[in-house]
């Protein structure tokens, strides 16, 4: 991984199953956490056939790094949406971010992604206007 911004984490998890998950978590976030306008909690989902221990593999672990870097690059030119928090491991990559829209975040994502194939992405959403997800995965660095 590569974040060419912010201050970053990495620490190893267990899924529910029992499998390694590596969560890499950004630290300084609290610009955009003061800002109540910063309240939608967007998972993009990337599943993938993983190795005997639920990691992508090179090539697939490669493409994944360069759609991180792609949407790195988009949120960084207009941040409507902050990239906190990574899970590799299970059989898929989760991107964690926090948004004020969900319209100009999906937009955005498109724009990242146009030079792309099609890939395996689902989108999830939740208002989480106090970050306690955040919080939660935060966790993982302390234990």
């Amino acid at each position: 991984m590569t974040p060419e911004t912010g201050n970053w984490w990495t620490a190893p998890t267990e899924s529910e199953s029992g499998r390694l998950i590596m969560v890499t978590g950004r630290k300084d976030i609290e610009k955009f956490r003061s800002n109540e306008r910063f309240k939608i909690r967007i998972e993009v989902t990337w599943k993938y056939e993983g190795d005997a221990n639920g990691m992508p593999d090179t090539a697939t672990s490669q493409l994944m790094e360069e759609v991180q870097e792609a949407l790195q690059n988009e949120f960084r030119k207009d941040p409507v949406a902050v990239l906190t928090g990574i899970f590799t491991g299970d059989d898929q990559r989760d991107w964690i971010f926090y948004s004020l829209s969900t319209h100009i975040f999906g937009r955005k994502l498109n724009e990242a992604l146009a030079s792309f194939p099609l890939l395996p992405l689902t989108i999830y959403t939740e208002n989480d206007p106090d970050w306690e997800q955040y919080d939660e995965m935060s966790q993982a660095e302390i234990e």
